[in-house]
């Protein structure tokens, strides 16, 4: 046996000590308080002393009644023992006092008086420790069942968060990695979900030399459902982009796979574009997304108010394109609602005119430190509590002849009349 094993032997053999002078004192007390006085205590003490330790070293091997319940009628088996034991008990301190004491009576006689009250205490001593006994090992039972679900529901959670990284990362994976060059033109994309794992989601997909489709989405609900759905959106999205396909004739086939594959309950929001370098023109479907947002070189604020129904709801629904111009110095701001709703404590939302204003009070930089202003302040001004996915994507028009390093927001003049259109909001 190991040392902590022969200390916890010890530890025990100890406290039963302990509590056999704990009895003989309450033994020694009652009788003095009915006025009856121990007249031989070393007897009392000896009694005590063999009956509570043999007890204890007769009743160790019933404990597989307890433990080991697999023993039919284990509850009867075990009352019947403790009184067979408590009989073995009684009868075998009497004869250790009797020889002790000498009496020149016979044993069974001493027996015959004697052994009512010493069977009784016994066996009240004998129920209260059986009971402690079976309580404990119960309750030890138990914390052991409680310990092996908690861990095992630890290392559950543990390979659930594992997971739900690894979903992130092949949800990242899905997102562009490298925004394509498109001559006149500087774009930037970000993503920041509300959890590990969301439902926000964009593209820019090169269709040809000077042409890109853009993309921008936002799958109803949060977490892995929506991460699933938004798998789909993508992969129906790149499949169907094309140069000879039109975003009406994208969005429906879109429309028609999701409505098809997914819940009555689940639907998609898309803004889907082509555009076109030569022209300078976006070609575009607004499928129930957020109104997209032009900063003008002039310094006017525009809403992109043509829109149609949403993915994944009315499945013979006919899609339109739209048409917008784009001119130099232009700033065009696609975003979900998890950036504008992005609210405080008591309420408050982002919403678009900050936004705009947090794009503006950025200075003379490029759009990715643009971008990354305006996330920064964002998630300042919620504590870091999204609510909701937050995606942005930013297609600033160069003008037709650059400095050596034009800024996306034009000019000085440009900028300061935003502000003034923004009423200088921070």
């Amino acid at each position: 046996m190991n040392r902590p094993g022969i200390s916890a032997k010890f530890d025990g053999f100890l406290r039963i000590q302990g509590l056999c002078g704990a009895i003989i004192l309450a033994s020694w007390l009652i009788f003095w308080a009915v006025e009856n006085p121990v007249r031989n205590l070393p007897d009392l003490f000896i009694y005590v002393l063999t009956q509570i330790n043999l007890t204890v070293v007769l009743l160790y091997p019933l404990k597989f009644l307890y433990e080991d319940q697999r023993v039919r009628y284990h509850w009867p088996v075990h009352v019947i023992s403790i009184f067979v034991v408590n009989g073995i008990v009684v009868i075998t301190s009497a004869f250790v006092i009797h020889g002790v004491d000498r009496l020149n009576f016979p044993f069974l006689d001493f027996l015959h008086h004697s052994w009512k009250f010493p069977f009784v205490a016994n066996l009240v001593f004998a129920f209260a420790y059986e009971g402690h006994k079976v309580a404990t090992r119960r309750l030890r039972r138990r914390n052991q069942q409680l310990q092996c679900k908690i861990e095992f529901e630890t290392a559950e959670r543990e390979l659930e968060a594992e997971e739900l990284r690894q979903a992130r990362d092949i949800q990242r994976g899905l997102l562009p990695k490298e925004i394509p060059e498109l001559e006149g033109f500087q774009i930037t994309g970000a993503w920041e979900p509300a959890k590990l794992v969301g439902g926000d989601y964009y593209d820019v997909i090169p269709v040809a030399k000077n042409k890109v489709a853009l993309c921008i989405a936002d799958v109803a609900g949060k977490g892995v459902s929506a991460a699933l759905l938004m798998a789909n959106v993508q992969a129906a999205i790149r499949a169907f982009a094309s140069e000879s396909v039109p975003p009406s004739r994208v969005c429906a086939q879109t429309n028609s796979v999701l409505c098809i594959n997914t819940a009555v309950d689940k639907f998609v929001t898309l803004f889907y574009g082509i555009l076109d370098a030569v022209t300078r023109t976006l070609t575009y479907v607004n499928a129930g997304h957020p109104r997209p947002v032009i900063i003008r070189s002039n310094g006017d604020v525009i809403h992109l108010e043509a829109g149609e129904a949403l993915l994944g709801v009315f499945r013979d629904w006919t899609y339109r394109d739209s048409i917008l111009q784009l001119e130099p110095g232009d700033l065009l701001l696609l975003f979900t609602d998890g950036i504008t709703e992005a609210m405080r404590q008591d309420g408050q939302e982002f919403g678009e005119d900050r936004m705009i204003a947090e794009i503006l009070n950025s200075g003379e930089h490029s759009l990715g430190q643009i971008q990354a202003h305006l996330f920064s302040q964002m998630k300042a001004f919620c504590d870091a509590r999204l609510s909701d996915d937050a995606t942005l994507v930013m297609v600033a028009a160069s003008p037709l002849v650059q400095d050596k390093e034009p800024s996306a927001l034009g000019h000085k003049s440009t900028t300061q009349r935003h502000l003034e259109y923004a009423g200088a909001q921070s």
